[in-house]
């Protein structure tokens, strides 16, 4: 087994621009030029690494976080995949949970807190864990997801065996990079947690609100 080296990101910035004021629920937009700029730091950022692969949910503000991420690494293939979308990662039992947190697993329908779930532990069997075969050289394999905040909340709490309620809280800002590695024996080592070094302060957020960052 060959270790894996999991880069996680959180889309860049969306596009809302067009919707304030209205009622218009989820929309599918994709990127501010705010985002833009957040998605292009980040690809320079990662530029000179040898990964295998990058992947990306289907919502517009993922596919194109990951297409100007992959102008700075050239040559590596790039893969829309649902496990990488935005989904409600476990269906949490909201009794005994401090109440902004159970309040807000009340928006979820019955559909969402089925899907899913499944669909996130197909992205725990498909991503968290080492691979069987590698590039060699003893050289680790480097996958990059560029996904939402739900999926990266869980994966980190997996790779801290945490309890299963503890995804909530863990709000990753947009273009912020999270590593996990995964090796053929031992947990998983978090490397790297929501960092935004190549981000200069007027570009980092998560779009909370205020109180959601103190």
């Amino acid at each position: 087994m060959v270790p894996r080296l999991l880069y996680l990101t959180r889309h860049a910035e969306q596009d809302l621009s067009e919707l304030e004021g209205t009622e218009a629920g989820e929309p599918d937009t994709g990127l501010s030029e705010r985002g833009r700029r957040q998605a292009t730091l980040l690809g320079e950022r990662l530029r000179g690494r040898r990964f295998a692969a990058v992947h990306h949910g289907p919502l517009l503000r993922a596919a194109e976080t990951a297409a100007l991420i992959a102008t700075s690494l050239p040559e590596v293939p790039v893969y829309e995949t649902e496990l990488a979308g935005d989904h409600l990662p476990h269906d949490t039992d909201p009794a005994g949970l401090p109440s902004a947190y159970a309040e807000f697993l009340t928006q979820f329908s019955a559909a969402e807190r089925v899907d899913g779930p499944r669909v996130t532990a197909d992205a725990v069997r498909r991503f968290a864990g080492p691979v069987a075969e590698g590039p060699g050289g003893g050289e680790p394999v480097r996958e990059l997801v560029v996904t939402h905040s739900f999926l990266i909340a869980w994966l980190v709490r997996h790779a801290l065996d945490a309890p299963e309620w503890r995804w909530l809280g863990l709000n990753s800002h947009n273009a912020g990079l999270t590593v996990i590695r995964y090796g053929a024996t031992g947990p998983p080592n978090l490397v790297a947690v929501n960092d935004v070094a190549h981000l200069p302060p007027e570009l980092r957020g998560t779009g909370l609100p205020p109180d959601y960052l103190t």
